[in-house]
C-alpha cells in the first residue's frame, strides 16, 4: 500500500504541481488560474475523481436567498449585481442555519453549525475538521480507499490558512491545498451542487408548511435534518457529480477559463 501511496501523491504532484506550475512559468504567467488547472486535468479518469471528498460550507434561510457571493463572482461588473432593496429588507432578520457537508462516492455527512457559533478557523479545524472530517474519511465504510482519499475545499479563509494545511498533513490527510486548487470556481466545485440540491429540497418542505409554522427556525432545522438523512447515501448522485469533473473542466478550459454553465 506504501507503494500505491506513493505513486499516487507522485501523479498529483508531477502533473498537477511540477508539469502545471513549469510550464506557466516558461509562459511568463505569474499565477495559475483556471485554465491551466482545466488543462491538466485530463490526466485524470473518472476513477481518480472518484476518489475525491468535496465540501462546502452554506446558510440555509427561512426564506431562500439567492446567492450573492456567486453572483459576485461571475458579474462583469457591479451593475449586473441584482439589488433587491424591498426583499432584503423583508428578509433582513429571519433566521438561518449553518451546514456543512463533505461527500464521497459512498456517503453524504454534514454538520449542523451550533446556533450562534462562528465560522472560525478555529471552529474549522476544531470541530469541522477533527471531529467530523478526519473520522469520517478515515473509516472505509463512507470512501472506497482510506488511504487514497483526497479531501477538496474551495479557498475559504478558514480553509487556506497555513494552520489548516499542517493540522491537514498532520493526520495524514491528503489535500488540494493553495498551490492546487482554485478559490471562487462554483462550477468546479461539486459540492455547491449538492447545496443547491439540498436548498432547493428544504424549500419545498418549508412552502409546504402551513401559516406561521413556515417561519420558524424549529421548523427550518427540522426539514434540513430530513433532507439530509434522506440525501445520505444517494450513491448514484455522488458518482454522477464526481465523474462530471472531466466534463467541467474540459469545458472551463473550451471557455478558455471564462464562466461556463456548470
Amino acid at each position: 500500500m506504501a507503494d500505491t501511496c506513493d505513486t499516487e501523491e507522485q501523479r498529483i504532484i508531477d502533473r498537477i504541481k511540477c508539469i502545471a506550475f513549469r510550464e506557466a512559468r516558461d509562459a511568463g504567467a505569474t499565477f495559475i488560474n483556471r485554465h491551466w488547472v482545466a488543462k491538466k486535468g485530463h490526466h485524470w479518469t473518472e476513477e481518480d475523481f472518484l476518489h475525491l471528498a468535496p465540501s462546502d460550507e452554506f446558510f440555509v434561510w427561512v426564506v431562500r436567498r439567492p446567492n450573492y457571493q456567486n453572483d459576485r463572482i461571475w458579474a462583469i461588473s457591479v451593475d449586473d449585481i441584482e439589488e433587491d432593496e424591498h426583499y432584503r429588507e423583508m428578509i433582513k432578520n429571519q433566521a438561518c442555519i449553518g451546514i456543512f457537508v463533505i461527500f464521497t462516492a459512498k456517503k453524504l455527512h454534514w454538520v449542523i453549525k451550533d446556533k450562534g457559533e462562528s465560522w472560525t478557523g478555529q471552529y474549522f479545524r476544531d470541530i469541522i475538521l477533527a471531529e467530523h472530517v478526519f473520522p469520517f474519511l478515515k473509516n472505509e465504510e463512507n470512501v472506497i480507499d482510506p488511504d487514497e482519499v483526497i479531501f477538496v475545499h474551495d479557498k475559504e479563509p478558514c480553509m487556506r490558512a497555513y494552520q489548516t494545511h499542517h493540522l491537514l498533513q498532520d493526520n495524514d490527510v491528503k489535500f488540494w491545498g493553495n498551490d492546487i486548487w482554485l478559490g471562487n470556481s462554483p462550477d468546479l466545485n461539486v459540492a455547491e451542487h449538492i447545496g443547491t440540491i439540498i436548498k432547493d429540497e428544504i424549500e419545498k418542505k418549508m412552502l409546504s408548511e402551513p401559516g406561521h409554522s413556515r417561519y420558524l427556525e424549529e421548523t427550518l432545522k427540522m426539514h434540513i435534518s430530513d433532507v439530509l438523512k434522506k440525501m445520505q447515501t444517494d450513491t448514484d448522485l455522488f458518482e454522477t457529480l464526481l465523474c462530471s469533473y472531466p466534463s467541467r473542466l474540459r469545458a472551463v478550459k473550451n471557455a478558455n477559463g471564462r464562466h461556463t454553465d456548470y
